[in-house]
């Protein structure tokens, strides 16, 4: 299985960025698709982004042009660049490692205020 630990989370206003990290260990992070999903209150987790082995990516809807999904595999880290936030962007982030168990990290709390 794969350890992953997301951070960068916080509290922003609307229009401003945030740029969230999650490190992973415990697997050979190259050859596997990483995912960011989302989680807002009373809500179901929802995809946010992926990015596959070979960097190709996908995002949802609602964020497509404001938020950026990346890699570097040699710090094992996925990053998600936030832009133009908005408060319905609020929702605790989590960080997927698709590996043979769909580690999932524990999150980290976006906070977007309007």
């Amino acid at each position: 299985q794969v350890h992953l630990v997301e951070s960068g989370g916080g509290l922003v206003q609307a229009g401003g960025s945030l740029r969230l990290s999650c490190v992973a260990s415990g697997t050979i992070f190259s050859t596997y698709a990483m995912g960011w999903y989302r989680q807002a209150p009373r809500k179901q987790r929802e995809l946010v982004a992926v990015i596959s082995a070979g960097g190709s990516t996908n995002y949802a809807d609602s964020v497509k042009g404001r938020f950026t999904i990346s890699r570097d595999n040699a710090k094992n880290t996925v990053y998600l660049q936030m832009n133009s936030l908005k408060p319905e962007d609020t929702a605790v982030y989590y960080c997927k490692a698709y590996d043979l168990f769909g580690s999932w990290g524990q999150g980290t709390q976006v906070t977007v205020s309007s």
